[in-house]
């Protein structure tokens, strides 16, 4: 009994320290500056449509030569972000008049994005699709991250009387721009992967912000808009109601399925990593593909064949690392695949590392011209999440039965994660334009 009034007093101790620290009622601005600022912002008319299309061309431009500086700068000067925060505003204080603006700005200025930027990649003599650009054609559950955290931090900021630099990191931050970029590259090089996967991050970023800008508004108690008519009122408050369930609850269900094949792919690379460590057989090559009820983990081996009771024991242990409705499929040895491609490759230049054909090793290596190959790096840092290294060099393939070698760039990548089959396809694509071979043999390394 004694111990209650310290309690009762530490706890009012506490809960008096983190309303100091974590209020954010301190240092608001006046309600009537904030929603008159975000309403300004959310027009597109005059120099703020100049603005952006003169920002989608920066934009385009440094995704077009892979200037990561270029394309920080365009999105500083975009003003994409004031219509989506009105969208937010709106829904927050229950203006349907905000809320239509919103919406209708927002609209004009992703379809005139698009169309400036498609009109540049169609008329530019670069067409190649550099790393920046492929960064922005699948998103990931930290870009669901990114722009929900984003859209809080920018409007506690635009909420406060003294404003700060937090809006242009929070344009950088969420990247806008290079999707809606990446999309016009899509509709210029006729790649309808590009333009779907680069809409649908730009749609993701946008409506994430757009929910973390409702939520601190409702936080901090902004007052809803006020309707003479109370009918009208309870038919504008049905209609918001239905926009943030049929916008919101697709999103999460999305976000939902980013998040599981997130897990999927982290279980199934220590499912692979635990179980296939074997001192004669070794994986090559290996792909995974996430469906909710239809996953497939495909492998490709040298080395020792594995038996099928190896395989089907192996298989057996699937439970255990939480991978259910998950097809294996092992390919083991050089005729793993009917068809011909680059995987046999691969997998036949592995085999000779494997037997420590050294010798055989140097004899090609002296037989192949030096190239000056250019230092891609920090290319393939921002182009393949979790990159740790690479190593690249020509080298001359045998066939029995032909006289004259093949010239292959042979291309080591090591990542934190296993690549799916359509990311591995590009990036092959780009390395080959990258480093101006002839054809190119990409190894993946799955390294934690």
């Amino acid at each position: 009994m004694n111990n209650k009034p310290g309690e009762i007093r530490f706890i009012r101790i506490v809960r008096l320290f983190l309303e100091r620290r974590f209020n954010l009622h301190i240092e608001k601005a006046d309600e009537k500056e904030v929603i008159t600022s975000i309403r300004k912002n959310t027009e597109f008319k005059g120099a703020n449509l100049w603005t952006l299309i003169f920002a989608i061309f920066i934009a385009s431009i440094g995704l077009n030569v892979n200037a990561t500086a270029v394309i920080i700068g365009a999105m500083l000067i975009s003003p994409l972000m004031g219509p989506i925060m009105g969208i937010g505003l709106g829904l927050g204080i229950f203006d349907i008049e905000l809320l239509k603006k919103g919406g209708r700005n927002l609209l004009i200025a992703t379809v005139i994005s698009i169309a400036t930027s498609t009109l540049y990649f169609w008329i530019t003599p670069l067409h190649e699709a550099q790393s920046e650009l492929l960064a922005r054609t699948t998103p990931s559950v930290w870009d669901v991250f990114i722009a929900f955290f984003g859209g809080l931090a920018g409007i506690v900021a635009t909420t406060r009387k003294e404003k700060s630099n937090v809006i242009p990191g929070v344009a950088i931050a969420t990247a806008l721009m290079p999707p809606l970029c990446t999309a016009g590259f899509g509709l210029a090089s006729g790649n309808i992967f590009y333009f779907l996967g680069a809409l649908y991050l730009y749609f993701i970023n946008s409506v994430f912000i757009c929910l973390g800008t409702f939520l601190i508004i409702r936080l901090l108690r902004f007052k809803k808009h006020q309707y003479e008519n109370p009918r009208y009122r309870r038919k504008v408050v049905r209609y918001i109601l239905l926009i943030v369930f049929i916008t919101v609850v697709p999103s999460i269900y999305l976000t939902l399925r980013i998040v599981e094949k997130s897990i999927f792919e982290n279980n199934a690379q220590k499912f692979v990593r635990e179980n296939f460590d074997f001192r004669n057989t070794q994986v090559v090559n290996r792909s995974f593909s996430y469906q909710p009820r239809n996953s497939v983990i495909d492998l490709l081996l040298i080395g020792a064949e594995l038996s099928d009771s190896a395989v089907q024991a192996i298989q057996a242990k699937m439970p255990a690392y939480h991978l259910p409705y998950t097809r294996l499929i092992v390919r083991q040895g050089l005729n793993a695949r009917q068809e011909i491609d680059f995987s046999q490759i691969k997998a036949s230049i592995l085999q000779d590392v494997f037997r420590n054909d050294s010798a055989t090793a140097s004899a090609n290596a002296a037989n192949v011209r030096e190239t000056a190959m250019p230092d891609i790096t920090d290319e393939l840092k921002a182009l393949v999440a979790g990159f740790r290294y690479y190593a690249a060099s020509p080298m001359l393939f045998r066939q029995p039965g032909k006289t004259i070698p093949d010239t292959v760039m042979v291309v080591m990548l090591g990542t934190g994660r296993p690549l799916p089959v359509a990311e591995k396809i590009k990036l092959e694509s780009w390395i080959k334009s990258r480093l101006a071979a002839d054809s190119v043999s990409l190894v993946l390394q799955v390294r934690k």
